[in-house]
């Protein structure tokens, strides 16, 4: 800060001089002292610079409105979203988020250093501050072929980067635990950064061996016990609630005024339509009202509690020095938001963006879906016997099961195409539970290493959609009879869109309808997103990758035929 600059300040916040912006007759929410104070909050260029009873050049009357810091995710993948940080910030920014910590694990995947560069530029100049995590695993396991691998040499590049915060999460906790070499190394190479952890199985001992090497912080705890485990062993706590794990009305029961300040809030994934249709981390804070939480804690582990966590300076709280991050607020019961201001200048009003993204370029990221021609026979199941291993899907879970069972109609077929370097691999399997008739689907989102994943009760529609989902550069796809009923092109990495999230919910939204009405897919389970989680091989019991039938329970491939 330059010295005309300094003395600026002190003469605005000594009252001496008017502000630029002052907010007049607010209720702020002071997360240190857990109290409300009626009064102004002055405003110089992106700080604030008083609060108390002050005159601004502008000035703007809030009527008695609460006023908050702004909202913090925690960990977030911008490409759950299927849309660009650019547009994403226009659904999330309205709904009070105005920083986040993203982990572009999806997107590098696919398209590796790359992927992850194509994040931060898009994000750059943005009402909305993306802060990264450098992916850890990618790919996740050595039991799927990925778009890439990142080493701790690959990462050194951009561990420098400003708005580069550290390692995120730690998928490989065996590999952690077991002083796995090229694993510490990319600890090492992030020393004195954040490092996340996504190891929830690991208990006792294991534990503290995890949380020795420098993990600090678990946003995959889904049981109370979990939870209190690592609390007291000081790491922080993401609360989640996405779209497909939803753990905050389980979790918020153990949040005490004891361990209140190691909580904070996450949505990890989250799909378009929960987005526009329930909010973001406003609806983190919402529930945890609703379950009994004081409204000023529950906006402290949205606010002070994440900056904390994550070293973020100046961001968090209301107070003199601090960033001029706000959000207006009607109530702390209905909690609606009514206006969003970002480094001082108002961003959004009435749920709608006062602002447009400029979009970054995707030639890097685009072209991601690269295969060698797939024939029917390459889809033959060439069965040694009518017993058979099956994916039994579990209804609103990621769980699936190990079915043993006899040849019938009712199974389908499902296959995983590797879709990155054009190696031919297709790893084939059976499903149980997914309900779909007279066609198929077929998309690139496959956890993690997102290659090319249909499932069908007919060779020839499975077909069809392979070859639609490359005429679209990677997206989702439905067919039936050899007709495409529609298709979603995902053409950034075959996982985003440039198109607005509103667009891309409506034909997400129409896609679902079409998947439950037309190809009566099982009413109880989301179609796109069981599928995609049917390729990850970290979560029980029973997975398909481009390399074939994985048993995660002993970790191991398996046959199709008993």
């Amino acid at each position: 800060m330059k010295l005309e600059e300094l003395k600026n300040k002190i003469t605005i916040a000594k009252g001496d001089k008017k502000a630029q912006l002052v907010l007049k007759n607010c209720k702020i929410i002071n997360v240190f002292t857990n109290e409300i104070i009626e009064g102004d909050v002055a405003i110089e260029k992106d700080t604030i610079v008083g609060i108390g009873q002050y005159d601004g050049i502008e000035e703007i009357d809030l009527k008695g409105k609460y006023l908050s810091p702004g909202f913090i995710d925690g960990h977030v993948h911008i490409e759950s979203s299927m849309v660009t940080p650019a547009q994403f910030a226009k659904a999330i920014v309205p709904r009070g988020t105005t920083s986040i910590i993203a982990d572009p694990h999806e997107i590098a995947n696919v398209k590796g250093i790359d992927g992850i560069k194509y994040i931060l530029e898009d994000s750059k100049n943005l009402p909305l501050d993306v802060f990264v995590m450098l992916p850890s695993c990618v790919p996740a396991t050595p039991f799927e072929n990925s778009g890439a691998k990142l080493e701790a040499d690959d990462l050194k590049e951009l561990i420098g980067e400003e708005r580069v915060l550290g390692l995120g999460e730690l998928m490989n906790y065996p590999g952690v635990i077991n002083t796995d070499e090229s694993v510490l190394q990319k600890i090492i190479m992030a020393e004195g950064k954040k490092i996340d952890g996504h190891g929830p199985i690991i208990s006792d001992k294991e534990l503290n061996a995890y949380i020795v090497a420098g993990i600090s912080t678990e946003h995959e705890c889904s049981t109370l016990e979990e939870m209190l485990n690592r609390l007291r062993l000081g790491m922080y706590v993401l609360i989640r609630e996405g779209s497909a794990a939803k753990n905050l009305k389980e979790l918020i029961k153990a949040v005490s005024k004891d361990n209140l300040r190691r909580c904070l809030f996450c949505t990890d994934d989250k799909h378009p339509e929960e987005i526009l249709k329930d909010g973001h981390i406003d609806y983190n804070i919402k529930l945890a009202i609703e379950s009994g939480i004081d409204p000023i804690d529950a906006i402290k582990m949205a606010t002070l509690n994440s900056a904390e966590c994550y070293g973020l300076k100046g961001k968090g709280a209301i107070a003199p020095g601090y960033t001029a991050d706000l959000v207006v607020i009607d109530n702390l019961k209905d909690f609606n938001i009514l206006k969003v201001f970002k480094n001082g200048k108002a961003v959004s009003e009435n749920l709608q963006p006062l602002f447009q993204g400029t979009p970054s370029s995707t030639e890097k990221v685009a072209n991601s879906v690269n295969i060698q021609k797939i024939k029917r026979e390459d889809l033959d199941l060439q069965l040694k016997s009518e017993n058979v291993n099956v994916i039994g899907i579990e209804p609103h879970s990621l769980v699936t099961k190990k079915l043993e069972r006899k040849m019938n109609d009712n199974l389908l077929k499902v296959a995983v195409i590797e879709r990155h370097n054009k190696t031919g691999n297709i790893g084939l399997g059976l499903v149980e539970g997914f309900g779909l008739k007279n066609g198929a689907i077929a998309s690139t989102i496959a956890h993690d290493s997102h290659n090319i994943i249909v499932i069908g009760d007919n060779d020839e529609d499975m077909l069809y959609c392979i070859e639609e989902i490359q005429r679209i550069g990677g997206g989702i796809t439905i067919v039936s009879n050899g007709k495409v009923l529609d298709s979603l092109p995902l053409t950034i990495a075959g996982l985003m869109s440039s198109e607005p999230l509103e667009i891309v919910n409506k034909k997400y939204k129409n896609m679902l309808k079409i998947a439950h009405e037309e190809l009566n897919v099982n009413s109880e389970i989301e179609p796109f997103m069981t599928l995609s989680f049917i390729a990850l091989p970290v979560i029980p019991e029973l997975k398909i990758t481009d390399m074939g039938l994985f048993y995660v329970n002993d970790f191991k491939f398996i046959f199709l035929c008993n």
